[in-house]
């Protein structure tokens, strides 16, 4: 059954994003809305300096909960790729849940510059949205933290990632709050169960920036 969103936890997350204010500091403003894809390279690249120390202040806690909730489905010693890695953060959140061998590639060439530097990643690279870099089946699991999201990755980026896994591979990620009131999101997801290309095996929502009271849904497919 294709899941969909659930009108009571949207509002909840809109009375939320709309009082984040009165908490902390949001992010960036504007950071959570629909852009061009250079646009939002040049938002990623502006802020990577400042980057982990933004998100480690609100509370970020999705990349860590993604990673325990992915130790129930798989093996440590399994290839990860951590696609759209950012700076590292999911990484080495995946480094704490004990798994060993993970590579990472990413849109942003500054932000990738930190991933590369933690020294957590077997290789890393630089891909475009045109080109992931990497062969079908390549990895048996991908983890996406936060990547196909509102103001991140537009939601044609699902399909194209669930296509690069073989039968049995699995696709972990993340929809924060903003992302879940986007219908364009929650449909994308759901034509990917509907058609028969992936199941859900795992879902929970939690908390994301939990100083702002924002949370995400940790989602875990498996490509059938």
């Amino acid at each position: 059954m294709a899941w969909s969103h659930r009108t009571g936890r949207g509002l909840n997350a809109a009375f939320r994003l709309s009082h984040m204010t009165n908490k902390k500091d949001v992010l960036r403003p504007s950071l959570w809305t629909p852009r061009p894809v250079d646009e939002t390279i040049a938002v990623y690249a502006d802020w990577a300096d400042n980057y982990d120390a933004d998100v480690s202040a609100r509370g970020y806690k999705t990349p860590d909960r993604l990673a325990t909730a992915l130790k129930a489905h798989t093996t440590p010693d399994v290839a990860i790729l951590d696609f759209g890695c950012g700076t590292g953060i999911g990484g080495a959140a995946l480094r704490r849940a004990g798994f060993k061998t993970i590579d990472g590639t990413d849109v942003t060439v500054e932000m990738l510059d930190k991933a590369t530097k933690r020294g957590i990643y077997r290789k890393t690279w630089h891909s475009s949205p045109d080109n992931m870099g990497f062969d079908v089946g390549a990895y048996p699991v991908i983890i996406a933290v936060g990547v196909v999201s509102l103001g991140a990755a537009p939601p044609q980026t699902l399909a194209p990632l669930v296509a690069q896994l073989n039968t049995d591979g699995l696709l972990a990620l993340s929809f924060n709050d903003p992302t879940l009131n986007d219908q364009s999101y929650i449909d994308a997801l759901d034509a990917e169960v509907s058609k028969g290309r992936v199941e859900i095996i795992f879902r929970d929502h939690g908390p994301h920036l939990e100083d702002v009271g924002m949370g995400s849904d940790v989602i875990i497919l498996r490509r059938l």
